[in-house]
């Protein structure tokens, strides 16, 4: 029976857009490091595979009107969380487009040292000029730049972890500290960036830590095929995540990697509840949240007309077929979609991408979200998901405290973790013997 990898994709107080409007939202504590320590101790709670920071390198003024985005510098916080916790993976962002790769392995693989081998990393090329012009840029480099720098980024990274065998460090206190014949540089010339090595770090417990990526694009899924352990994807239903695995998983072969050796974790939304009509309920109360001028006004852009004078109790009016839409495609598919398949007002659909955008969501009972999961591990759409709680920390509470041990119950979660490292969670190779 195929188990399924789980991840916590923390963000704020949720990934709903008006989760922190709550009256009982712990917007307040985003600053505290507290906060995302009890949140990796849930998901420990829960043995998921990992927690996942995401990362943003800018903020403008109109977002921060909207709700909490970036707070606490990811690895920082991971840190402070690794100290908190004994085994539950943490996963951080690291941006291609603006860390040079010395400066990221010797991040990383320190926080590989404090965690005891849990970290692992998802790299990403960024996407906003603003990131750009905070790193002395005046815009971001052409996609394909990017995806090239990404994939010589990611060579360099490894190649420096290696450079510094751990086994090398002797401790002699009558001889030497290190054996210096095993340390070496790693000489690095290519486009993008010159590293000299060796690096300053002894090579991490997991000798790399697990490489994450979330290209959905062309060039993007191309370098996932080439080096990602695991995939954050996304999918509305499981027609689009069937379609997406099987094209990742034909590049990884044809890569010359086992796909079986990559795990594609759609993203999910959850709302708990002990009936269908609990779990709406908690659905709609964040719905009711949302500022409705600025939920439509997003919508206008969205579908490319005006909608401030939609009616939000009434059913979603009639939009041009997705041939006719001159506009980001994409989004537009997406929310055809969700009007084709689940018919909802115009207040669900500001609902409905407000938590999540274009993920899966699942509402229901644990017995009824845990069937779901189960089918679209069983018919190729997922080997797991990266959990998006609409709240946090009740949105997880609710998935460990009540899916989880349904989905152990049915042989598909591990009771307990069964390995130390996020490599045994995940069940990777540790690339030291590989090699």
């Amino acid at each position: 029976m195929k188990p399924v990898r789980l991840n916590l994709f923390a963000f704020g107080v949720g990934h709903h857009k008006a989760a922190w409007r709550a009256a009982d939202s712990r917007v307040e504590d985003l600053g505290d490091v507290a906060y995302w320590e009890e949140l990796a101790q849930i998901a420990e709670r829960g043995t998921l595979d990992a927690m996942f920071l995401a990362d943003g390198q800018s903020v403008t003024a109109s977002a921060m009107q909207d709700g909490p985005l970036w707070f606490l510098e990811p690895i920082t916080t991971l840190s402070a969380a690794a100290r908190a916790t004994e085994r539950i993976g943490l996963v951080t962002t690291v941006s291609a487009s603006f860390w040079t790769p010395y400066h990221a392995a010797r991040m990383l693989g320190s926080l590989d040292h404090i965690s005891g081998g849990r970290v692992g990393f998802n790299v990403v090329t960024s996407m906003f000029d603003a990131e750009a012009q905070n790193h002395g840029m005046e815009a971001l480099p052409a996609h394909a730049e990017r995806y090239a720098r990404a994939a010589e980024f990611i060579d360099a990274v490894r190649a420096l972890w290696g450079s510094w065998p751990a086994s090398s460090i002797l401790a002699d206190r009558d001889g030497s500290y290190a054996d210096p014949e095993t340390v070496r540089g790693i000489d690095h010339e290519g486009e993008h960036f010159r590293v000299a090595g060796p690096l300053n770090v002894p090579s991490p417990p997991q000798g790399e830590p697990a490489l994450f990526q979330a290209g959905a694009s062309e060039q993007g899924r191309d370098l996932a095929a080439r080096y990602a352990e695991g995939i954050y994807a996304v999918a509305y239903d499981l027609a689009a995540a069937q379609e997406y695995r099987s094209d990742v998983r034909s590049r990884v072969a044809e890569a010359g990697r086992d796909p079986d050796a990559v795990a594609i974790m759609p993203g999910l939304v959850t709302y708990v509840g002990s009936t269908m009509e609990e779990a709406r309920s908690k659905q709609a109360a964040l719905d009711e949240l949302l500022p409705a001028e600025a939920s439509l006004r997003q919508l206008s852009v969205f579908v490319g007309q005006d909608t401030s004078g939609w009616e939000l109790d009434a059913p979603v009016p009639e939009l041009p077929p997705l041939g006719e839409f001159t506009g980001p495609q994409g989004r537009y598919s997406t929310i055809l979609r969700i009007i084709e398949t689940e018919r909802p007002t115009v207040r669900q659909l500001l609902g409905r991408l407000a938590a999540g955008g274009g993920h899966c969501t699942m509402v229901g009972t644990p017995e009824s979200i845990a069937d779901e999961i189960e089918r679209w591990l069983d018919e190729g759409g997922a080997d797991g998901f990266n959990l998006m709680p609409p709240s946090l920390p009740a949105g997880i509470e609710d998935f460990v405290e009540h899916v989880v041990p349904e989905l152990r119950r049915r042989g598909r979660l591990r009771t307990e973790y069964e390995g130390a490292t996020l490599r045994d969670h995940l069940g990777l190779a540790d690339p030291r013997r590989a090699s």
